[in-house]
C-alpha cells in the first residue's frame, strides 16, 4: 500500500485505484474543556498507465483532505481537492531468469490545494516538491510473479523546495533552507488464492528539518498490515491498518502558531490509521470476461512474441552466447506456462463433463 514494486504495468494497461485513509480520537483543548472526537480523513485516487515494457505513468490526485482548521464543510476545514502527484516509473529491469527486478521512480507533488502544512499528515509546504526513489523486488516465482510471495524495497529522496514559502502559520517563520527527507520502505506480499496478505514497514526521516512552527516535523515509522480480496481478474478490494512504531514526540513550536494543540498525549502523527481501497482494471477490456485459462493463454502469446523478437535480433548481437541463454530461459518459462494452461484446460473439461452428467441425471 506504500512500498512500490519494481515491476511496471504491461504496455496499454490502465488501472484506477481509489481509497480513503482515516483515524479518529477523543481530544480536548486545554484542561477542563469539553472533549470531542477528532477525525482526519484523506480521499485519494490514482490512474496508472503502462507506457511500454519498462515505463509506467501515474497521476494521483488527492480529492479530499481534512485540514483540522475549521468545522463542517467550511473552506478552512477541508481541501477539495488537495494536491496532485505525478510519477514516472522505469522498471521491470533485470535478467529474464532472475527473481530480482530493478527500477526507479521520479515524482513531483504539485500544490493544487488551498491549505498546506496540515497537522496529522506528512509535511507539505505548498511548493512543487520533487523526489526520486530506487526500487528492487524479489519474486519467489519469476515465471508467475503474482502467484508466489515477493519482497520489495524502496529508498528515496524528497526535496520540499520550500525556501521562502509561507507554510500557513507564522508568516515570518519561512524556511531558510530546503527541507529534505529520506524515505525508505520494505514490504512482503503473500498470495493465497483469491486473497493476498501483506506487511510493510515504511519511514520518513528528515535530512533538513522544516521551520519550528511546522506540523509533522518529526521522523516517523509505520508498520502496515494489508488484506487484498480479488474476486475477479479486474478488481481488487484492499483493507489495511497502520501502526506507528516511532515515538510520539512533538517538536512543533506552538508558541508560533495561531491555533492550540489538542490534548498533551496527542502527537503530530496518529498511533493508527485505517485504509480502505479498490483497484479496477480499465484496460484492456478482455480482463472483464477472461477466465484463468484465457489469461494464461494471453500471457503465453505475449511471451511467444517476445521470443520471436529475441530470435530475430540474435544475429545482430555481439554476445550471441548470452542471447542464446536468454532465449533458453524464456523457452523454459513458456513451457511452464503451457503446462499450467494444459492443466487448467483439463480441469475445465472435467468440470464441464461433470455438470453435463448431473444435468442428464
Amino acid at each position: 500500500m506504500y512500498v512500490h514494486s519494481a515491476r511496471v504495468l504491461p504496455k496499454g494497461y490502465l488501472q484506477f485505484y481509489g481509497g480513503i485513509r482515516y483515524f479518529g480520537k477523543v481530544a480536548q483543548f486545554g484542561a477542563g474543556s469539553k472533549a470531542y472526537t477528532l477525525w482526519n480523513v484523506q480521499g485519494f485516487t490514482t490512474f496508472n498507465l503502462g507506457l511500454s515494457s519498462h515505463f509506467e505513468l501515474a497521476l494521483s490526485p488527492i480529492l479530499y483532505q481534512d485540514t483540522n482548521r475549521g468545522t463542517g464543510w467550511s473552506k478552512e476545514a477541508i481541501n477539495f481537492p488537495d494536491d496532485l502527484l505525478i510519477s514516472v516509473k522505469m522498471g521491470s529491469m533485470g535478467a529474464m531468469e532472475s527473481p530480482f527486478v530493478f527500477g526507479g521512480m521520479l515524482y513531483t507533488r504539485i500544490p493544487t490545494a488551498r491549505t498546506h502544512n496540515i497537522i496529522y499528515e506528512p509535511y507539505s509546504a505548498g511548493s512543487t516538491e520533487i523526489g526520486i526513489t530506487g526500487l528492487v523486488s524479489y519474486f519467489q516465482n519469476p515465471a508467475f510473479p503474482e502467484e508466489g510471495w515477493s519482497i520489495h524495497g524502496n529508498l528515496g529522496y524528497l526535496n520540499h523546495n520550500d525556501v521562502g514559502q509561507e507554510i500557513g502559520l507564522d508568516p515570518l517563520d519561512t524556511p531558510q533552507n530546503m527541507s529534505t527527507e529520506i524515505l525508505w520502505g520494505l514490504g512482503w506480499r503473500y498470495p493465497a488464492g483469491t486473497f493476498d496478505f501483506s506487511a510493510e514497514i515504511h519511514s520518513r526521516m528528515f535530512l533538513q528539518n522544516p521551520p519550528p512552527s511546522a506540523f509533522s516535523a518529526e521522523d516517523m515509522t509505520y508498520l502496515t498490515a494489508g488484506i487484498y480480496y480479488k474476486p475477479y481478474p479486474w478488481v481488487t478490494f484492499e483493507m489495511g491498518i497502520d501502526f506507528r512504531l516511532s515515538s510520539d514526540k512533538d517538536e512543533s513550536d506552538y508558541q508560533r502558531t495561531p491555533r492550540e494543540k489538542p490534548s498533551e498525549d496527542f502527537p503530530n502523527y496518529p498511533a493508527w490509521r485505517s485504509i480502505l481501497g479498490v483497484k479496477l482494471a480499465i484496460l484492456p477490456t478482455h480482463l472483464y470476461s477472461a477466465s484463468d485459462s484465457d489469461l494464461l493463454r494471453q500471457r503465453a502469446e505475449e511471451r511467444k512474441e517476445v521470443l520471436e523478437r529475441m530470435i530475430k535480433g540474435q544475429e545482430q548481437t555481439e554476445d550471441a552466447e548470452g542471447e542464446l541463454e536468454r532465449i533458453r530461459a524464456e523457452r523454459r518459462r513458456i513451457e511452464e506456462e503451457l503446462m499450467r494452461l494444459r492443466k487448467l484446460l483439463e480441469a475445465e473439461k472435467k468440470k464441464k463433463e461433470k455438470e453435463e452428467e448431473q444435468e442428464e441425471f
